[in-house]
C-alpha cells in the first residue's frame, strides 16, 4: 500500500485572538499535513524530533491517536520542545513569534523505507537549514531511487528573508530533487518580488523542476507543467476562523489525492487539465476545512466524509 512520509519540525502553536489565548495545538508545517493525512486514513509516518518534556509527550500521543506512525520520530533528552505564538487578525491570518532552537540532526537516526508510488512531503526552513541537511539529503536520495513522488512546499517566510542569499543554493537544490514544487504567491514575493505564477515558473522553477503549483490564498491555484498552465478557482470559505493551517492542509489533500487517484511520478508531466482539477479540488477541500477552526488540520468528521476516488 502506498504511503506518505513527512519530514519537519514539531511546535506547540498557541493561538491568540483579541490578545487572548484561544487554543493550543501541536503544529509545524509538515506536521500539520501529516496529521490530516493520518486522519484521512492514508498510511503515513513522520520523521522529526521533540524534547523530552510534557509538550513532547503530548505531541507523540497526538500522532498515535491520529494514525501517524512515530517509529522514526525522536524524543531528545535535554532539549525543550518548540513553541510559537500565533496572533490572529479579524480575517484569521496570523503573525508569529517563535521560541525554538536551531533544527539539527541527532547523533543517529533511522529513516523509513521509500517505495515506488510513495509520497515524500517536506519543506519550509527545516528543509533548507544547515542543521537538518544530512537527513533531508538522505531522504531525497532514497525517494529518488525508489521512484517516489517528492513534494516540496517552499513556505519561505519573511522572517528568513535576511538569510535568502545563503539559503538560495540549498533551495535550488531542493527544486532540482523534487517532483513537485509548491509555493504561495507570498513566498515568491518575498524571494523574487514577483507574484505572477507563470513568470515565476518560467524564470525560477522550470529549469529545475517541471511541475509547479502556486497558491494565491482565496484567489486561485495555478498549475504549471510542460504541457501548459492551468488556473483553478478556489472555493469561497465564508466562515473563516484561522488560516494558520490552510497551506499545510492543501499539501495534505494533494498528497491524499495523488494516492486516491492512482497518480504516480511518471504520470505527472502528462496529466491534462481535468486530471489536475481532480487533484486540486481535493487539496482545496482540505484547506477550506482547516480554515473553519483553530485546529491546524482537518476535523475527524470531515475526514470521515471526504470524497475518496479509488482506482
Amino acid at each position: 500500500m502506498r504511503k506518505v512520509v513527512g519530514i519537519g519540525e514539531t511546535i506547540l502553536d498557541i493561538l491568540f485572538k483579541n490578545n487572548q489565548p484561544v487554543a493550543a495545538v501541536p503544529g509545524g508545517s509538515s506536521f500539520n499535513s501529516i496529521i490530516s493525512i493520518g486522519r484521512a486514513g492514508v498510511p503515513c509516518s513522520f520523521v522529526g524530533y521533540t524534547g523530552a518534556d510534557i509538550v513532547g509527550e503530548q505531541t507523540i500521543d497526538f500522532m498515535n491517536r491520529n494514525g501517524v506512525s512515530t517509529e522514526f520520530f525522536e524524543v531528545r533528552e535535554n532539549e525543550k520542545s518548540a513553541i510559537s505564538l500565533a496572533f490572529l487578525d479579524e480575517k484569521g491570518d496570523a503573525r508569529y513569534v517563535f521560541y525554538k532552537g536551531t533544527p539539527h540532526v541527532g547523533a543517529s537516526w533511522r529513516l523509513p523505507e521509500m517505495k515506488e508510488g510513495d509520497v515524500l512531503l517536506y519543506g519550509s526552513y527545516y528543509a533548507a537549514c544547515t542543521g537538518m541537511r544530512p537527513l533531508v539529503m538522505q531522504m531525497l536520495e532514497n525517494a529518488e531511487k525508489a521512484g517516489a513522488i517528492v513534494y516540496y512546499d517552499l513556505n519561505f517566510r519573511r522572517s528568513h528573508q535576511h538569510e535568502l542569499e545563503a539559503l538560495t543554493p540549498v533551495i535550488l537544490s531542493n527544486f532540482r530533487q523534487s517532483t513537485i514544487v509548491r509555493g504561495s504567491a507570498d513566498d515568491f514575493e518575498v524571494m523574487y518580488g514577483e507574484r505572477d505564477a507563470r513568470r515565476i515558473y518560467a524564470e525560477h522553477i522550470r529549469s529545475y523542476c517541471p511541475i509547479f503549483i502556486c497558491t494565491a490564498g482565496a484567489e486561485r491555484v495555478t498549475v504549471c507543467t510542460p504541457r501548459g498552465s492551468f488556473d483553478f478557482q478556489v472555493p469561497e470559505v465564508i466562515d473563516v476562523v484561522s488560516t494558520v493551517g490552510a497551506g499545510d492542509n492543501f499539501n495534505a489533500g494533494f498528497s491524499c489525492a495523488l494516492i486516491w487517484n492512482g497518480v504516480r511520478r511518471e504520470m505527472l508531466p502528462t496529466l491534462d487539465e481535468q486530471g489536475w482539477q481532480q487533484l486540486v479540488s481535493i487539496a482545496c477541500q482540505f484547506a477550506s476545512e482547516a480554515c473553519r477552526s483553530t485546529q491546524n488540520y482537518i476535523s475527524p468528521e470531515f475526514a470521515a466524509k471526504v470524497s475518496r476516488p479509488r482506482v
